[in-house]
């Protein structure tokens, strides 16, 4: 059991951001098992082909062998995210990461599992093999995730704004308690029922929270004194990942709107942001916001904004023509 305690700053300074580097990184884990990680099939498949080539399997082993299955990650190459951040500047945060730092995690890791050969050499020369790591992450996301990730960014950024708001509407107590079942929220402390052990102060730096489609189960904390502490947690519709959506087949709503707009109302019953519905349906968001624009002005669909999105959903009158269209 771990225990994070907060100050009225920490709280005040809980923040949501999508993270590259922990998408890149962690992805490795469902690589390494496939069988725990089922929805990610059709991704692994690709992956693996990618892996298989030469010039890329031997760029990618640093990253590889500091992934190992069962291994906790070294806190430093999962840096917090910021809002907005790109994986360029967290590399160069990973980069620069003080050789002292760079061990100190390694070491935190062989308490679990003996290091792997990188692993050992990178503890024995941190100044000089960090590089090798920094590029296996850049060549890695180049060649595994940029081709998803338009796909995986549209589901984490769905997160960030469903999340943002249930923390408005609910303050920080309720929301830590939503944000995963294994958290309990005690007054002026995060408690979380894992094997960790941790007793964290965050004393006034607030707490980051990066959404991840590659964390299985539990809350993974990364939890320094010389940088922002950060938690990736379990996206929400991880299932619906490599979905793509469409109406119904003879779906008498699409002859009425069109085969586009129909998809789309039939996907509003909850709110959702365009670039999630651009993602389920496979058209460009350029489509999508037309098509948007257009049940927004005939009243079909009404739109709210959450920070920096806009979530869109149907209105009473969408939900009586989709009862209809759906027999009922």
């Amino acid at each position: 059991m771990s225990e994070l305690r907060f100050s009225l700053a920490d709280v005040a300074g809980v923040r949501l951001a999508v993270s590259p580097a922990n998408e890149t990184v962690m992805s490795m884990w469902a690589l390494a098992s496939p069988v725990r990680y089922p929805v990610h099939l059709p991704w692994i498949d690709r992956a693996r082909v990618t892996l298989c080539r030469p010039e890329v399997a031997l760029r990618v082993r640093p990253l590889v062998e500091l992934t190992w299955r069962g291994c906790p990650l070294p806190d430093f190459i999962t840096p917090a995210a910021r809002p907005n951040v790109e994986l360029a500047d967290q590399l160069d945060q990973i980069a620069a990461t003080p050789p002292a730092v760079v061990v100190q995690d390694l070491l935190s890791t062989a308490a679990y599992r003996p290091l792997s050969p990188f692993g050992q050499a990178l503890l024995d020369d941190p100044r000089g093999l960090l590089p090798q790591l920094v590029d296996a992450i850049r060549v890695w996301y180049d060649e595994a995730i940029a081709p998803d990730w338009q796909r995986m960014r549209a589901l984490l950024d769905a997160d960030v704004a469903y999340r943002a708001a249930q923390l408005a509407e609910s303050g920080a107590g309720r929301f830590f308690e939503q944000l995963h079942p294994d958290l309990r929220w005690l007054g002026d402390r995060v408690v979380s029922d894992d094997p960790f052990e941790r007793d964290f102060d965050l004393r006034d730096r607030g707490l980051a929270l990066n959404p991840t489609v590659f964390s299985q189960r539990r809350v993974l904390w990364n939890l320094l004194e010389e940088s922002l502490p950060a938690a990736a947690y379990p996206v929400r519709a991880v299932g619906t990942l490599w979905e793509t959506a469409a109406p119904p087949p003879g779906d008498p709503l699409a002859r009425v709107v069109g085969v586009g707009r129909a998809a789309l109302l039939h996907l509003l019953d909850s709110a959702t942001t365009t670039t999630d519905l651009a993602r389920l349906t496979g058209m460009s968001a350029g489509n999508v916001s037309q098509h948007l624009a257009a049940l927004h002005d005939a009243g079909l669909v009404g739109r709210s904004r959450q920070g920096r999105h806009v979530l869109y959903r149907n209105t009473d009158a969408a939900t009586v023509l989709l009862r209809a269209s759906r027999g009922g």
